[in-house]
Order: structure tokens, then sequence, then C-alpha cells
């Protein structure tokens, strides 16, 4: 998935790879006809510059990036998105007059997820998985509709059995997190990572606690470089009532493989996620 590593990275590129990058993904069925020399030559830059872009990317060199992109595309279909087109698709948006707009909502969100994914290596999963089953406490943060996402976890938290902490005002998760030990873990959620009240919440109770684990996107923020354990969202449109809904799907994509992740590390946690849910309904049930 060349294209899709290509615009997971892109935010953390430098200028002229940002360049590159964008070119590429423009112009992905066209690249089996360009030498680097003449991908180089269309964007005005050096030889070296596209050779060092598809090392970065972990490719030997500009052919293995062209030959892979060109096998991504063969694939699935002509899109490189990992979704092949079909003449049922065709009917459908005939058929229906929204069907094209549900259709790309769908795939917009399917490549935000899968470009989420390949952000966070299954390594880094694990670890944050395990950092939490193992925590006599999790403490949950967000801000405005950062909340929303923040108190959900901290719900699906609870349900295993999982003593889970969570707070919308950062002087009372200050006040909370005094009696923190190493066996603890925060979890701040903060899709900018730009809020000075995090921040220096952060600073303030980092010596006590055990892990501190953000929640935001992918790009450089504060509350990113502060934290010791990082979920890294990927969700990009030039839309601005699209790109909130990529955002929220792809973000909850990656706690939900978490939460399954902590019903599958002891039978206990399971068995305690039956329990509760049997629970609830009871209450519920008029």
């Amino acid at each position: 998935m060349p294209l899709l590593r290509i615009r997971a990275e892109r935010d953390r590129m430098s200028a002229m790879e940002r360049r590159i990058a964008d070119y590429i993904v423009e112009n992905a069925h066209f690249l089996r006809d360009y030498s680097s020399q003449q991908l180089a030559d269309a964007l005005g830059i050096s030889q070296s510059s596209i050779v060092k872009f598809a090392q970065k990317l972990g490719f030997k060199g500009y052919p293995d990036l062209k030959f892979s992109i060109g096998e991504a595309l063969a694939r699935d279909g002509g899109n490189g998105n990992g979704h092949a087109h079909d003449d049922t698709d065709a009917e459908s948006t005939q058929a229906h007059p929204h069907a094209q707009v549900a259709d790309d909502l769908w795939r917009r969100k399917s490549l935000a997820e899968q470009e989420t994914r390949l952000l966070n290596p299954p390594e880094n999963i694990d670890a944050i998985a395990r950092a939490i089953h193992r925590s006599n406490a999790v403490f949950v943060i967000g801000l405005g509709e950062d909340g929303i996402p923040a108190r959900a976890f901290a719900m699906k938290l609870s349900l295993l059995g999982i003593l889970a902490v969570h707070h919308f005002d950062p002087a009372l998760m200050a006040a909370g997190l005094s009696g923190a030990s190493k066996r603890d873990v925060l979890l701040v959620f903060s899709e900018q990572g730009q809020q000075p009240m995090l921040s220096r919440m952060l600073q303030d109770c980092q010596p006590r606690i055990g892990h501190v684990i953000s929640v935001t996107r992918h790009s450089a923020n504060p509350l990113r470089a502060q934290a010791d354990m990082t979920l890294l969202v990927s969700a990009h449109d030039d839309r601005p009532h699209i790109a909130p809904l990529l955002y929220q799907a792809a973000l909850q994509h990656l706690l939900d493989l978490i939460f399954v992740l902590l019903c599958d590390a002891r039978e206990q946690r399971l068995a305690a996620v039956n329990t509760n849910l049997e629970r609830m309904q009871e209450i519920l049930s008029p």
C-alpha cells in the first residue's frame, strides 16, 4: 500500500518531500511512464531528491517504489486505495441520487482507518494495551469534543473491570492525579494536541504516573511530544464538514482494537464485560 503510506507520512515530510508526495499521489496512474529524472524535471528538483524520497519510505530506490505503486493499482482495480470499482457500484449510483455521496464517505473513512493503522505499529498498540491491562487505574481526559471519545473509552474500560477515572476539567483531573502512582496510566485525548492547560497538567503529574498516552492527530504537537506513548490518527479532507467525520471513524477503529486486545488479554476481562452488559440490560429493561 505505497500510496497509503505516502499519505500517512505526508504531514511529517519536509516541504520538498510533500511536493514529491502530492505529485506521485495525483499522477500515480502515469508514474510507470516516468523515470526518476523525468519526475525530477517535472518538479524542478534534483534526481537525487527523488531517490532519497523513495528510500525514506523504505524502498531500495525509485524503480522499486514505481513498481510497488503499479502493482497496487493493478491489484485494487485502478484506484490504489484498496477498493476496486465494479459495475454494481455504477448501477447503485444511478439508482440512488445519494449513493455516490455514501460511497465516497465510506471510501474516505476506510482510507483514514488504513492510514491510521499504518501509523500505529502492532508493537506500539500491544505496549499500550499491556500498560492499560497492568495498571491499577486509568485516568482519562478530553476537553470539548475530545471529551466524547474519552468518556466512551473510559466506559469501555469500566466494563472490563478496569478502574477508569474520567474528567473533562484539567483542574479536577490534576487534583485526582495527586494520588496517582507508577502503576497508573493517563490517557489524554486532544485532536490537535495544542491545549496549554493539558500541557501544564502533564508537566505536574508526569513524575508520579507510570505512563502518559496521548491520542492526537499524527502532526507534530506539544502533547504528543510530552507523552511517552502515542496513539496517532490520520484523517485528511479539504472539506471542513467531512474531516471531523474521518477523524472520528479512524479514532474509533483504533480504540476498538485496543478494547478487543484487552478483552483477549485475560478470560476474567471478557467475563466482566459480559456480566456488566447483562447488568446494564437488566437495569434498562422495563
